[in-house]
């Protein structure tokens, strides 16, 4: 997928352009309507489809007292919209200055870097520019105006009710990874980047890789079996979401550590994605560091019955 910084760098060459934008926070089932109508205009109208997102989230600058914990990380996010199949994605870069623009700003700065406009489409309930001064009816009163087509895709619904970001951080920190899985059409992850840690695993004699997931959603703390991606290779791995309550630190902080089963090498400062396959039991205490290399040896052969 070609990512690009600015409308201008299109070129589209005299050739139409179907958008579709969003923040696409998990690339839900909802997210991957609007993208794949988009997909579907482009190849009726012989255009370019192109998706439009920003590399962070709206409330970071507008509000930053409300920015919600995210799904995803923005490289996650990203590789999400490409399986949808898109193949050219604009990621404008949110700022204050942006944050000013007018809605109707917005859409006729599009028009006029892009050219020839044929659709647009979003979400039924998207609001965008400043003070959220912008929604489907202007979209629509634009279109009239400018000769393109505005859809406001209705929401999908699971369960009786509509999937949305909202929705599936409420799951994921209820521990509903199979209604998460749902909502978002593949298997639930997180991914981050791997940092250096204080080598308790190395200690224990199982080594793990210690994930910022700093601004993302967390399942309940307790361990897990999952698929442990990195450069292109997977792992089976069991992850660690937790305080480690046996180190009874008075200032303890939140660990995701995974440990991947047959691997050996350094992950320093690379991307790890993780999948979650099953929860295998909740964060326990344990009277001594051999009772919790104990348990850490069942853990994993309790994984291994799980994949």
């Amino acid at each position: 997928m070609r990512i690009i910084p600015a409308a201008q760098e299109l070129t589209p060459g005299g050739r139409k352009v179907c958008l579709a934008i969003g923040f696409f926070d998990g690339v839900h089932l909802g997210h991957q309507q609007v993208i794949r109508q988009t997909i579907t205009d482009a190849k009726q109208h012989e255009a370019i489809g192109l998706v439009v997102t920003f590399d962070r989230h709206p409330n970071t600058v507008v509000a930053p007292s409300r920015v919600p914990p995210l799904i995803y990380s923005l490289p996650q996010k990203l590789r999400a919209i490409e399986s949808v199949g898109a193949d050219t994605l604009l990621l404008i870069h949110f700022d204050k200055a942006f944050s000013e623009q007018t809605g109707e700003g917005f859409v006729r700065g599009l028009t006029r870097d892009l050219g020839h406009i044929q659709s647009l489409c979003v979400g039924e309930s998207f609001v965008f520019g400043h003070k959220r001064g912008g929604n489907v009816e202007l979209l629509r009163k634009l279109g009239a105006e400018l000769n393109f087509a505005a859809h406001g895709m209705s929401a999908v619904s699971l369960g009786g009710r509509a999937v949305s970001s909202t929705r599936i951080r409420e799951a994921v920190g209820a521990g509903d990874l199979d209604g998460v899985s749902q909502m978002l059409g593949r298997a639930y992850s997180l991914a981050g980047t791997v940092v250096r840690g204080d080598g308790l695993g190395q200690q224990l004699g199982f080594p793990t890789a210690n994930v910022d997931t700093a601004g993302l959603v967390l399942p309940p703390h307790g361990v897990y079996a999952v698929h442990a991606e990195s450069g292109g290779k997977t792992y089976r791995a069991v992850l660690n979401i937790g305080h480690r309550p046996t180190l009874q630190n008075p200032n303890p902080q939140l660990r995701v550590e995974a440990h991947l089963l047959d691997f050996t090498g350094n992950l320093y400062g690379q991307e790890v994605e993780l999948a979650f396959v099953e929860k295998l039991r909740a964060e326990k205490q344990f009277g001594s560091l051999a009772e919790l290399r104990a348990q850490i040896a069942r853990d994993i052969l309790e994984a291994q019955m799980r994949f």
